[in-house]
C-alpha cells in the first residue's frame, strides 16, 4: 500500500460560506479580518476530518493583493493571523504541518496580467520572507503559466523548506496550462528548478485524470487538489471581480469526489486534497477510503 498526503480542502470558500457575508475582491482575507476566530476553525475541521496539512490562508495576502482595498499597510500583521490560526489549529489537533500558500498575482487564473518571472520574484519575496520561519513547507497554488510557476520558484526555493507546485489547468482540457501553453511545456522548469512536487489544483475533477498522466514522466512526487465549480466563467476573470460570479456543482459530493480522487492514487498520485468548494466532509470521506485498501496517511 501507499504512504499518501492528505492536505485540507477549500479554505477561503469554507471561510466565505461560514462568515456569511457578501463576499468582496478581497475574498477570505476579508472573512479573516472581519471573523478572526474563524479560520482557526476551519483549519481544525480539517485536522479532525483526516488532514494532516493546514493550508495558511495567505493565498491573496499579497502586497498586490491588499492594495487594492488600501490594506498594504497590513501585509504582515495579515499574513501572521494566517499563519498562527493554522498553527493554533495544529496545536489543538496534537500534529499536522503547516503549508504556506503563495497564490497567483494580480488575480487568479490571469497569467496573462501577471508580471514577468523575475519581476514577480521580488513581489513573492516579502510574503516568502514572513512565511519561512513559521512554516513546514511552502505551496504555489493555481499558477497557470510556465512563466507565472517560474516567478514563484524563484522566490520560493532556497530556504531550506520543501516547495510544492500546484498549477491549474483548463476545466475542460487537463493537458493544457490555462494559459494554453500545454502541460508538458513545464518539463525544462521544473527540471531547472527542482521544487519538490508537483501539483493539479483548482480544476474540474474531471480533468485531473489526463494532466496526471503527464505529471507522471516529470519524476516528481505529484497528486491533485481539484475544486467543485461548474467552471471559470468570464465574468470571474475581472481584477475585482467576486466569488458570487462562480457556481457551485451539486453533482460533486464526498462520495463522488472520493471516487474520482481513487482514480488519481490508481495513477500514482501521493498528495490528496481538496480546492474551492471542496470541504471537510469531503476530506473525512476521502480519508476514509483511503485507509480501506490500507493507504497510510502521512
Amino acid at each position: 500500500m501507499t504512504d499518501i498526503t492528505l492536505l485540507d480542502g477549500s479554505i477561503g470558500q469554507e471561510m466565505i460560506k461560514r462568515a456569511g457575508d457578501r463576499p468582496t475582491p478581497l475574498w477570505s482575507t476579508q472573512a479573516m479580518i472581519d471573523h478572526p476566530k474563524l479560520t482557526a476553525m476551519v483549519h481544525l475541521d480539517y485536522f479532525a476530518a483526516g488532514a494532516t496539512i493546514a493550508s495558511t490562508n495567505t493565498y491573496a495576502v499579497l502586497p498586490d493583493r491588499l492594495a487594492l482595498a488600501g490594506l498594504e499597510s497590513r501585509f504582515e500583521d495579515l499574513a501572521d493571523l494566517a499563519v498562527m490560526a493554522a498553527r493554533r489549529a495544529r496545536a489543538a489537533h496534537g500534529s499536522g504541518r503547516i503549508a504556506g500558500v503563495l497564490g497567483p498575482l494580480k488575480g487568479s487564473y490571469r497569467p496573462d496580467i501577471c508580471p514577468p518571472a523575475a519581476e514577480a520574484a521580488g513581489l513573492y519575496a516579502p510574503l516568502v520572507a514572513r512565511l519561512v520561519p513559521q512554516v513546514d513547507l511552502l505551496l504555489a497554488e493555481t499558477m497557470c503559466s510556465v512563466d507565472q510557476a517560474d516567478g514563484v520558484l524563484r522566490a520560493a526555493l532556497g530556504h531550506d523548506l520543501p516547495v510544492w507546485l500546484a498549477v491549474s489547468v483548463m476545466d475542460d482540457d487537463g493537458t493544457r496550462l490555462r494559459s494554453g501553453e500545454p502541460l508538458a511545456a513545464l518539463g525544462d522548469l521544473l527540471a531547472q528548478r527542482r521544487p519538490d512536487a508537483v501539483l493539479i489544483n483548482c480544476t474540474r475533477p474531471e480533468a485531473v485524470a489526463p494532466a496526471l498522466d503527464i505529471l507522471r514522466g516529470f519524476d516528481l512526487p505529484f497528486g491533485a487538489y481539484a475544486n467543485g465549480f461548474t467552471r471559470i466563467d468570464t465574468g470571474f476573470l475581472e481584477v475585482t471581480a467576486t466569488v458570487d460570479a462562480l457556481s457551485a456543482r451539486a453533482d460533486i459530493g464526498p462520495e463522488r469526489y472520493a471516487e474520482i480522487a481513487m482514480g488519481w492514487v490508481a495513477q500514482g498520485a501521493t498528495i490528496l486534497g481538496g480546492c474551492c468548494e471542496i470541504g471537510p466532509a469531503h476530506i473525512a470521506e476521502l480519508a476514509r477510503r483511503l485507509r480501506e485498501p490500507g493507504h497510510v496517511i502521512s
